[in-house]
């Protein structure tokens, strides 16, 4: 129960357009999103991989918002205007992550390895960003709109047009 109200605090605290914990619960794709998906990662790792796709394909439906079922993912992670993430199977997520819509965190190669990223903690992704590969974004990162990272990007830095800047 304390991961809800996390949950909803989080959403609270990084969305101002939402004015009450009630207004969330019933109302927030990415809340629902990440609540499916830690149901479905917990079938996922009671081998019950079948039933944990169909419930990730059934909140993907519902809400827009893809999690694997074997993405790893921190607490207090929102999704602001969901719509279209995509977030892959060996996926690993901090603390005090947002993303925007559009964000995919895919992989580069058809392998059976961890070809996903890696995000640290207290890490923002803007809209429509595409982060590929198994490679890592550092934590207290910020990473502008629009970008196509696929290279390392160290903590404390700004990503913004293609240029890092530390922070």
């Amino acid at each position: 129960m304390n991961k809800f109200r996390e949950d909803i605090q989080a959403g609270l605290a990084k969305d101002p357009s939402v004015l009450s914990g009630v207004e969330l619960f019933f109302t927030s794709p990415g809340l629902h999103a990440v609540w499916g998906h830690r149901v479905a990662h917990r079938l996922w790792k009671l081998k019950r991989r079948i039933l944990a796709r169909m419930l990730s394909n059934w909140v993907r439906f519902v809400t827009g918002i893809e999690i694997h079922p074997g993405a790893t993912i921190g607490r207090r992670f929102v999704i602001d205007h969901g719509m279209g993430v995509v977030i892959g199977e060996t996926a690993v997520i901090g603390d005090d992550v947002l993303i925007y819509h559009g964000v995919t965190l895919g992989g580069k190669e058809n392998i059976r390895a961890k070809r996903h990223p890696t995000v640290g903690n207290n890490v923002m992704i803007g809209a429509e960003s595409i982060v590929l590969g198994n490679i890592t974004i550092g934590n207290n990162v910020q990473i502008g709109a629009g970008s196509v990272i696929t290279k390392d990007v160290p903590s404390d830095s700004v990503l913004v047009g293609g240029r890092l800047r530390k922070l």
